[in-house]
């Protein structure tokens, strides 16, 4: 008792309530923590079941070796692969593959152009045949091209292959600026094969059907291989102006010698030799005895020796007439 005459509490009685209190605390905070775990543990999904096979059949060889060694996606890009032959395969079966090309080169183009590679300045030299809408069609250069892929070798081949440009430079300055250097060939003569005219250049190349009148001043050559022979001999009938003058075309037989036809009709035919003689020749006949105004068709010098005149129908007949009259022997004086 105290001094107040009440019990006094032990103090051992108070220790078996302080650890009945702890370890209840103690079961809360172990409760709570399983209860955290039990609620955020990833839980698994059964597999489902597999079915079941009376009898389990093993892949083939090929397959399984597929299966087991070969990379990752390989279906896919094979499938990819399947698909643009396919399409490749149409394009081509199609007659598609100039547009299809066309359509990539423009898409192409089209970036470059947006890229500040558009052609805005183009400078063509040394044309005079041809306009310079003519020279960039020929080379493939369109409002569409840009300088980035423009394929300068390409242009110049394509330009070259035209019969009037002998010669091509193209040249890229960039970002924008093209230049384009052309030599052309010049419009040489005529040139009549099988009934066909043509004008060509002095080389024998054929530039293009006559169907313009601006050529009709030009000489004409006639005949098979007249073409690549007609230079030299044209060279050669301008030494004889008033030879020249009179010529109307000038023939080439049987790729050997040539003809003259004179402009009123009158056929030459010249040796196969010693042209230029032959040449001189028939200007000084002409100049001294006026032998292109006869009334004479063929000059035939292919004989060195001498020279066969062939009479019209008309002048042949007034000179038969004429024989015939100095043959009739005269009267005589007192005859009856």
């Amino acid at each position: 008792m105290d001094d107040a005459g009440r019990l006094t509490r032990s103090q051992r009685s108070q220790r078996p309530q302080a650890d009945l209190r702890a370890a209840a605390i103690g079961a809360a905070v172990l409760l709570r923590e399983w209860a955290v775990r039990e609620w955020f543990r990833p839980r698994r999904r059964p597999a489902p079941p597999q079915p079941r096979f009376e009898r389990e059949e093993q892949p083939h060889r090929l397959i399984a070796w597929i299966e087991r060694y070969a990379p990752k996606r390989v279906g896919v890009a094979a499938t990819v692969l399947m698909l643009l032959g396919s399409a490749g395969l149409g394009i081509v079966k199609g007659g598609h593959v100039d547009e299809f090309t066309a359509a990539l080169s423009d898409a192409r183009n089209a970036l470059a152009n947006s890229a500040g590679f558009r052609i805005k300045t183009v400078v063509i030299n040394g044309r005079k045949q041809l306009s310079q809408d003519e020279v960039l069609a020929i080379g493939g250069v369109n409002g569409r091209s840009s300088l980035l892929f423009l394929d300068a070798d390409t242009v110049r081949n394509q330009l070259k292959a035209n019969p009037w440009i002998a010669d091509a430079t193209v040249l890229k300055f960039y970002p924008s600026q093209l230049q384009i250097d052309i030599v052309e060939r010049s419009a040489f003569a005529l040139w009549q094969l099988d009934g066909h005219l043509s004008v060509i250049a002095d080389d024998g190349a054929v530039l293009e059907p006559y169907v313009t009148r601006r050529f009709v001043s030009l000489p004409l050559v006639v005949g098979k291989g007249a073409e690549t022979r007609a230079k030299d001999f044209l060279e050669l009938l301008a030494q004889y102006p008033r030879v020249k003058s009179a010529t109307k075309a000038v023939i080439f037989v049987g790729q050997r010698r040539w003809n003259l036809r004179l402009n009123d009709g009158l056929d030459v035919k010249l040796p196969e030799t010693d042209v230029g003689d032959a040449l001189a020749k028939l200007s000084k006949l002409d100049e001294e005895d006026k032998l292109f105004s006869r009334d004479i068709v063929t000059i035939d010098m292919r004989l060195p020796d001498r020279l066969v005149v062939q009479l019209s129908d008309d002048a042949a007949k007034a000179r038969e007439d004429q024989l015939n009259k100095d043959k009739k022997p005269k009267k005589k004086a007192g005859d009856a």
